[in-house]
């Protein structure tokens, strides 16, 4: 029997969900794998979007099964994770309810498909809704307090696609030609869903994709003034870039080899000049000392909820804890290298609190450095620093304008 046009793209979204749910892994590590086997880019835009919104609104759609069930499905059983793509679908994606049955009923088996369809359809007659932002986690709520409350309306929608234009002074240029809106000098936003590498400009290098938010750490180092600077776990090349394009000159240092040629396609594209090492930032030793360093710290990623909603649901204390012990080493290491007035900045794009302030907190009090307060008029649009003269962004901020990442940063001066 033929199989209902549509459903590689379910059984690949599946296998997304159960590489994120049940093994941890994040869903860019899963989509090879998860892909492997479908080969129309149409259903792979497809099971991604399915997987994607299932996470996004895994909390709200779990309610909704509970409701129509008298025995609760257990978390990891298949029928529940078939569920939730259903609702997922019908609910998010505006699948008419016969084609969401026909392409994901097959996916079960037995009992569990007349259970998945009972449960659908019960839901369906009683026009069943989802709230107008997602319920995080329980868990994520314990972490974020207050913030998680600000953060939701920021998930609604995966992210639009900003832009990084290499000379900010050609930005209401790039903002006519490209039809998009800028929210700060050098950015330009198009709506998500865009082919890149179709736009003007993309071949002749004339911007490179960044979020608004992930080019923030860059620009408060200022103009570099043929200044070294060192972009550490640099790639894949965004803050090099933008370090570059503002005078500075560039060593990028990486350990990963995939990434580092991502790095210099990126500046061969662009005609900006860095010098990329590939080496491990713990063992490396520089030849000389930095007017500024960037330490865009390896972290958890929960900042990039809205683009990645699978943070959401595979990062625990666990995860965090591991993260603070490397940004310690990494900063350590960091403010050794600094000259005498030197600058760092460090940044990461994470909304938990120990990856953040406490570790700016820990900075003031371990390492003699002199913390350089952020100014309001160093950031964009409606962006404000802390009290403590430190960023917080996270998605929820700007959500009239399409958000931004979560990231925390702050910046020292070296005595």
């Amino acid at each position: 029997m033929a199989q209902p046009t549509g459903i590689h793209a379910r059984r690949a979204a599946l296998k997304l969900l159960d590489a994120v749910l049940r093994r941890g892994e994040t869903l860019e590590q899963a989509t090879p794998g998860a892909l492997r086997d479908v080969r129309d880019a149409n259903d792979k835009a497809l099971a991604r979007a399915i997987a994607g919104e299932t996470l996004r609104w895994l909390t709200d759609l779990d309610a909704l099964i509970d409701s129509a069930t008298k025995q609760r499905v257990p978390d990891d059983a298949k029928p529940r994770t078939v569920l939730r793509m259903m609702l997922a679908q019908a609910l998010r994606l505006e699948t008419p309810p016969h084609a969401v049955i026909a392409t994901c009923l097959p996916l079960l088996a037995g009992g569990p498909r007349r259970l998945a369809h009972g449960v659908f359809s019960t839901l369906m007659k009683r026009e069943a809704t989802l709230p107008e932002v997602p319920t995080l986690p329980e868990r994520v709520r314990e972490r974020w307090g207050d913030m998680a409350d600000a953060v939701a309306p920021g998930l609604v929608l995966p992210p639009e696609v900003d832009l990084h234009i290499k000379h900010a002074a050609d930005t209401a240029q790039w903002q006519a030609k490209l039809g998009g809106e800028s929210l700060a000098s050098a950015h330009v936003r198009v709506p998500r869903g865009t082919a890149v590498e179709k736009l003007e400009g993309y071949a002749d290098g004339a911007w490179w994709v960044q979020d608004l938010a992930a080019m923030l750490p860059s620009a408060l180092l200022g103009a570099g003034e043929e200044r070294n600077a060192l972009d550490l776990c640099a790639a894949p090349g965004g803050k090099t870039m933008a370090l570059a394009a503002n005078g500075w000159k560039v060593t990028a240092l990486d350990l990963s080899k995939r990434r580092l040629d991502v790095l210099k396609d990126n500046l061969k594209r662009t005609g900006l000049k860095a010098s990329p090492v590939r080496a491990d930032a713990l063992e490396w030793e520089p030849k000389h000392h930095f007017d500024a360093i960037l330490l865009d710290a390896p972290c958890t990623a929960t900042g990039t909820c809205r683009r990645h909603p699978d943070v959401l649901h595979r990062i625990g204390t666990r995860q965090i804890a591991e993260m603070v012990e490397l940004q310690r080493a990494l900063v350590e290491r960091a403010a050794g290298w600094l000259k005498p007035g030197g600058v760092l900045v460090y940044a990461v794009c994470s909304l938990e609190r120990q990856e953040g302030e406490e570790q700016a907190a820990w900075i003031d009090a371990e390492l003699g450095l002199e913390p350089v307060a952020v100014e309001s008029g160093e950031l964009p649009g409606d962006l404000e620093p802390t009290s403590q003269g430190w960023l917080r962004t996270h998605p929820g901020m700007l959500a009239d304008k399409g958000g931004l990442d979560g990231f925390f940063i702050a910046r020292w001066r070296k005595p």
